[in-house]
């Protein structure tokens, strides 16, 4: 018998933060994946390693959501920051569960490692089917449908 290894993702908490659904953002971060092979690293991440990192590499002063980063070593699609006060604060903006947010956030993140950007409005559109159709086979409301 042939036993498969998926490529390891690695989870891993780097702040305080309760994430609600821990056990879960690794099989978000494979539907995302859609059969990319390479290790992948996810860091939930508190407000002052989520400000260093976007000050560092994006050259901007203050924590963002999600933060992609690709990797040069073979065997391995990159890693993604996840900003947990970020992720709290604006579900609690845009009246989403925490849960489905970071859901939203780790498909984002990996879809930018996968080559997906939003910096024009046609791959914005691009980028935000995937992520559409990725969260709904979880069950998740569209992330850009407002309530309000």
């Amino acid at each position: 018998m042939v036993q498969v290894v998926k490529d390891p993702i690695d989870v891993q908490l780097g702040s305080d933060a309760n994430v609600p659904n821990v056990d879960y953002l690794s099989e978000y971060a494979r539907a995302a994946m859609e059969g990319e092979t390479g290790a992948l690293c996810i860091r939930v991440v508190g407000e002052l390693e989520g400000r260093e990192l976007n000050l560092r590499y994006c050259a901007k002063a203050h924590a963002t959501n999600v933060l992609s980063f690709f990797s040069e070593l073979p065997d391995s699609l990159g890693d993604v920051a996840i900003c947990a006060p970020v992720v709290e604060a604006e579900a609690k903006t845009q009246s989403k569960s925490v849960a489905d947010h970071y859901a939203h956030m780790v498909v984002h993140g990996v879809l930018h490692l996968r080559g997906f950007d939003h910096g024009e409005a046609t791959q914005a559109t691009l980028m935000e089917e995937r992520e559409i159709e990725i969260l709904g086979r979880f069950g998740i409301a569209d992330p850009y449908e407002s309530d309000v």
